[in-house]
């Protein structure tokens, strides 16, 4: 149930229905589709919010600028390997079990990681397959002007779902922050694999940190497995 801005059950009495039709007229039909899929579980009764909507229909513009910035590649990049087969993974199992807000989530933040890294057109492609149950009017629009509906012979939602690597899934590195004496001072890139030493030898090489351990003596390290390395010092004698 989609409760009205105030938390109440909308009622022509209260004044505070939401017509479907002007926020389609306004953002779109696949906004309102998209919007109300992800205000949250379908099992839970949410409150829906004029604002928020405008937030649903910032990604779609997002989704569509990616059209002018992803590369000629017709494979899934090195660099969102991991990223794509990961959303690939995650939006698969969530659709099955309805849980299609948190399938849009990791949508959200696979776009995130393409303005990051950049993307190739093999990786839109996939991102257009994922969102094409969301989203289909744009997604169709968009395999047009990429030239998939014409390489494939087929729209978007005829196109087989995308299948997924669970190898692939696994990042083969990561980012770690790097604190001394418990304050940030750096971030350094490990292997997804590598021990403790490994890690703490790389945050010590990293050169700021470097500049912090001059003088100083290491008496003890905290490492959280691909996310944190705290070193201890203290003056040296």
């Amino acid at each position: 149930m989609i409760l009205g801005e105030g938390g109440e059950k909308m009622s022509k009495s209260r004044g505070n229905v939401v017509n479907p039709n002007d926020i389609v007229e306004r953002y779109g039909a696949d906004t309102m589709r998209l919007h109300i899929m992800f205000i949250g579980d379908f099992e839970k009764a949410v409150t829906w919010s004029n604002e928020a909507v405008k937030g649903s229909k910032r990604f779609l513009d997002r989704c569509w600028n990616l059209m002018d910035m992803a590369s000629d590649e017709a494979a899934i990049s090195a660099k969102n390997e991991a990223t794509v087969h990961r959303t690939i993974k995650k939006v698969t199992e969530d659709v099955d079990a309805l849980k299609m807000n948190t399938a849009i989530a990791a949508l959200m933040t696979m776009v995130n990681e393409f303005y990051a890294n950049g993307l190739s057109k093999g990786d839109l492609e996939q991102l257009m397959l994922l969102l094409s149950p969301f989203a289909p009017h744009i997604v169709e629009e968009m395999w047009e002007l990429t030239g998939f509906a014409a390489k494939y012979g087929k729209m978007a939602m005829q196109m087989p779902w995308p299948g997924y690597d669970e190898e692939k899934t696994k990042a083969a590195a990561h980012e770690m922050a790097v604190q001394v004496n418990g304050k940030l001072r750096s971030t350094i890139t490990v292997p997804a694999d590598a021990d403790e030493e490994h890690i703490i030898a790389a945050a010590c090489a990293d050169e700021k940190i470097k500049r912090q351990i001059e003088g100083m003596q290491l008496v003890k390290t905290i490492v959280v497995k691909n996310k944190i390395v705290n070193l201890i010092l203290k003056p040296a004698k």
